[in-house]
């Protein structure tokens, strides 16, 4: 859905010095386009990965001062704006959820189809482990957290098999993992939706990351610091986060006057004019090209007025 992101950030950024901000850098690849498809901005990219800051620093190079990348968590979007003295800016994308980079790297773990140790995490410079969660955490938190993060129905039967395994020897890799849920399910459970591990590996990603609170702190910072005429572009990729993105995104287009007034004073006028109807979904071509596709919802948002105190 790049050339969908692109097309839906250009009325914001055709003027010359505009500013955009990639909040998942990743690889570069989206980045890369943005100065492609706009040669008169700039761009700053932040990431948490060091390993993705290089590689795709290696890849942005040619662009030369036109791209900063800084190395921070999203929700970080304030601060670093504020260190790089930008009072506002242009356009802002997400790109949420895990890179390709880290799925793919084996040793990485976040992937339930190779064995690797069970680490997860983004950062792999802070912060605790998949692996310390597993092993460490009370059983009604592990619960807790499969409901919540993972929408997994059979977190109490997988957790009880979890406790009592680790009893005997901590979790170190996804494999041992992967195999015990597999046993834990009922066999009604392991014949839809596909490897019953992931939604157990989705928790566990987004506890140790963080990810749901960093959403909730980011799109709204995102908002606050668009221009009028800006636009915020997001792509997330489970319901949790969507759903997360949709409530901001509806909230600022929506009056806040009370009810009756015959006249909507400035002060109660919508912020944001929203870009998509609902979430727009990648098309089938998409999807046959690039299997991790599916389950993209992209929305989007103008900033249509300032805020009035």
């Amino acid at each position: 859905m790049l050339q969908r992101c692109l097309d839906m950030l250009a009325p914001a950024l055709q003027r010359p010095g505009a500013v955009v901000v990639d909040c998942t850098l990743g690889l570069g690849g989206h980045s890369e386009a943005l100065l492609e498809r706009f040669p008169e901005a700039r761009l700053v990219a932040l990431d948490r990965d060091k390993e993705a800051l290089r590689l795709s620093g290696e890849r942005l190079a040619p662009f030369g001062e036109r791209a900063t990348l800084v190395h921070a968590v999203y929700d970080e979007l304030p601060e670093v704006l504020d260190r790089l003295g930008i009072p506002e800016v242009d356009g802002v994308l997400f790109d949420l959820g895990v890179s390709s980079m880290q799925l793919d790297e084996a040793d990485r773990g976040f992937a339930y189809a190779q064995d690797a140790p069970l680490d997860m995490r983004m950062d792999q410079t802070t912060g605790i482990s998949a692996a310390e969660v597993l092993n460490t955490y009370p059983p009604g938190e592990l619960v807790r957290i499969l409901r919540a993060y993972g929408e997994e129905k059979q977190a109490k039967r997988i957790v009880s098999a979890i406790v009592r395994e680790r009893d005997k020897e901590p979790f170190t890799n996804s494999a041992r993992l992967v195999e015990l849920i597999r046993d834990a399910l009922p066999q009604a459970a392991k014949r839809t939706g596909g490897n019953p591990a992931k939604r157990t590996f989705q928790a566990l990603r987004i506890e140790v990351n963080r990810e749901l609170d960093s959403v909730e702190k980011a799109i709204p910072a995102a908002v606050k610091a668009l221009a009028v005429g800006g636009r915020v572009v997001v792509l997330s990729y489970q319901s949790l986060e969507d759903r997360i993105v949709k409530g901001v995104f509806a909230a600022g287009a929506a009056t806040t006057a009370p009810p009756g007034l015959p006249v909507v004073p400035e002060k109660y006028q919508p912020r944001l004019k929203l870009l998509t109807r609902g979430a727009e979904l990648p098309t089938e071509e998409e999807v046959a090209e690039n299997r991790r596709a599916a389950p993209a919802r992209l929305r989007g948002v103008e900033r249509i007025r300032k805020d009035v105190r």
